[in-house]
């Protein structure tokens, strides 16, 4: 098939692009950095420059595509500009996405969403997953459309490393004995190229996770990596949570988004819709992980 894959050589892109180009397919990588051209095609892809904003080139990139594989990226930098309304940017995406797609006559498209998209509020950050869906299910009918919903990503725990570092514990505005799903990239590039490969029949969602622990049993497992078996996960207040994201320079609505995100992970406000269609576990579990985090943290 012809396959066009956005997201340029990232976490989930590129093992994608791995997985589809060894299973025979024509693969087409979008990337904004015109550098990745080279590492693109030593995978076997063939590259396309251009932005996710750009509804003029995504068209004609997609055109004569079996399936595209869509997904919205702002990159870190974005929560620390003061100027950006994160919002608005991740539907400006979403639009250009879905006029590209009509544009193209694309009929199959699988898009990389969120834990959390089964809702517009309570969620914080994670909004922008429930406005980009809405934005792609205007589509016509005709558009078969696969809503991917991982869970939070193994690799967001590399934000547990300078609290760990300084004040010797996992410090954050949740916590408690309730486990709550966690998702290995690799994981989740599986299961993308698996329904790609899938007959599409109008529109779909599937949660994708690889392992479910309690906060308690995250710092267990990173601390014995790490060489610290007493690690402990300690709760803040929203507010001291909130007054920290500020104090590192954060997006002052974007701060606030995220302490919201976070406190909806109490009590499993977050993950209601998550456990009325509960997936299957993928292979990568945290403790595989775990060896990652460790090499992480020793070389900072």
């Amino acid at each position: 098939m012809e396959l066009v894959i956005t997201g340029s050589l990232g976490h989930i892109s590129k093992p994608l692009t791995g997985h589809l180009v060894q299973n025979g397919h024509s693969v087409t990588v979008i990337s904004s950095n015109p550098e990745r051209i080279p590492d693109i095609e030593a995978l076997g892809a063939k590259a396309a420059t251009g932005t996710m904003e750009d509804a003029d080139f995504l068209a004609a990139t997609f055109k004569g595509a079996d399936v595209v594989y869509v997904m919205e990226a702002l990159g870190l930098h974005s929560f620390f500009d003061h100027d950006l309304d994160i919002m608005a940017a991740v539907r400006k995406i979403a639009h250009s996405y879905k006029q590209a797609i009509e544009r193209s006559g694309v009929k199959r498209v699988v898009h990389l969403s969120s834990i959390g998209a089964h809702t517009a509020k309570g969620n914080g950050i994670l909004a922008f997953h429930y406005h980009a869906e809405r934005i792609l299910q205007q589509l016509p009918e005709e558009v078969s459309i696969k809503f991917m919903r991982p869970v939070g990503f193994y690799y967001n725990m590399f934000a547990f490393i300078p609290t760990i570092k300084a004040q010797g514990a996992i410090i954050y505005n949740y916590g408690g004995d309730e486990k709550e799903p966690w998702v290995s990239p690799l994981d989740i590039a599986a299961v993308i190229a698996e329904e790609m490969e899938q007959p599409f029949a109008g529109r779909t969602v599937r949660y994708i996770a690889s392992d479910e622990l309690t906060p308690a049993e995250v710092a267990n497992v990173l601390g014995e990596a790490i060489g610290k078996p007493d690690l402990k996960w300690q709760v803040i207040t929203d507010e001291q949570y909130l007054n920290g994201l500020l104090a590192a320079g954060m997006n002052p609505q974007t701060a606030e988004d995220f302490t919201a995100m976070n406190a909806a992970r109490r009590g499993r406000k977050l993950y209601e819709d998550y456990y009325l269609h509960r997936p299957v576990l993928g292979n990568v579990k945290l403790k595989d992980f775990a060896r990652e985090f460790a090499a992480v943290y020793q070389q900072q």
